[in-house]
């Protein structure tokens, strides 16, 4: 009997001990997690509400000063925005940056991760390096650099004269200036795509290739039945991100054409910055809010493909 008392109290006395060392390490990584909630509350979660919020009135730029004294109007901005040409011309770019830059920018990085992964190991890591430095290059002097090159009178188009063909004017034309501004971004992004696939492809187990060479599978059929498959998680990844940047793209078009010609090239995130420059304060947060919606849809649809594909 005493023996039975004595182990129900080491029990209980184990199980108290386990839930204040789970206690202490609660408190810990509570404490851990407290400077980033802080950040994200301060910096994230109060101005996407604020946005929704001025969304919602009549805001204007003389009303920051009281932004108490302004009006509810509902789903007024929204309406405003859905009838609104140049917003609706600027969701259609939006996704153009995306179908076409998205898939561009990957296969380019995927390319240049298959060359470093198998022909130039030795010089890998400077290869790497400049590979990725357009992705830390200050995107202000690319895009002068870029506008200089894409000029009526600059380097393409005199490349272009030497062999015999007359250089169009490419920053002018509505057809022409939206491959241009994708081109920049894909040259921007390829450097994170080709890293991130990298590390892909010198996670899949090398005996899985020797097993299949053994068995004469020819390197192309090794590439789309083993690497490819094996590369799933990484490629959805490196999708998730690429379509996060191109469907927030401001600067690009910013610098570049300004938006034109004509709002051939305005994004979502330049129109936005556009109506908030003219004082449309609440227009400005319901375009910002919209864009917000589609990242987090657009996020939330690539992430569960990610869960299912793992």
């Amino acid at each position: 009997m005493a023996l039975t008392a004595l182990a129900g109290r080491s029990a209980v006395g184990a199980v108290r001990e386990r839930r204040s060392r789970h206690g202490r390490h609660s408190g810990i990584a509570w404490l851990f997690l407290a400077p980033f909630a802080v950040i994200f509350v301060v910096f994230t979660a109060i101005p996407v509400l604020a946005s929704v919020g001025m969304s919602l009135t009549d805001i204007r730029g003389a009303d920051l000063q009281q932004p108490f004294g302004v009006d509810f109007t509902g789903l007024e901005n929204y309406a405003v925005l859905l009838g609104d040409a140049a917003f609706l011309r600027s969701v259609l770019n939006t996704l153009y940056f995306v179908v076409i830059g998205v898939p561009l920018t990957m296969m380019v990085g995927f390319v240049l991760a298959l060359a470093l992964n198998s022909g130039i190991r030795r010089l890998r890591g400077v290869f790497r390096a400049l590979f990725y430095a357009p992705v830390v290059t200050n995107i202000v002097s690319v895009a002068l650099i870029w506008q200089y090159a894409f000029n009526q009178d600059g380097t393409v188009n005199e490349v272009l004269g030497a062999i015999g063909f007359a250089g169009p004017n490419w920053l002018g034309d509505e057809q022409l200036a939206m491959p241009v501004v994708i081109l920049l971004g894909v040259w921007r992004n390829f450097g994170t795509a080709m890293l991130l696939f990298l590390a892909g492809l010198q996670s899949v187990p090398e005996d899985v290739h020797e097993a299949a060479s053994l068995d004469g599978a020819s390197p192309w059929r090794r590439l789309i039945s083993i690497t490819v498959p094996l590369l799933m998680p990484t490629t959805l990844l490196v999708s998730v991100l690429l379509s996060v940047f191109f469907l927030q793209v401001f600067d690009e078009p910013y610098l570049l054409t300004g938006g034109g010609p004509v709002g051939s090239t305005e994004s979502m995130a330049l129109y936005t910055y556009r109506q908030f420059g003219f004082g449309n304060i609440g227009v400005s947060s319901a375009a910002s809010f919209l864009l917000l919606l589609i990242v987090a849809l657009v996020s939330a649809l690539q992430f569960r493909l990610l869960r299912s594909r793992s």
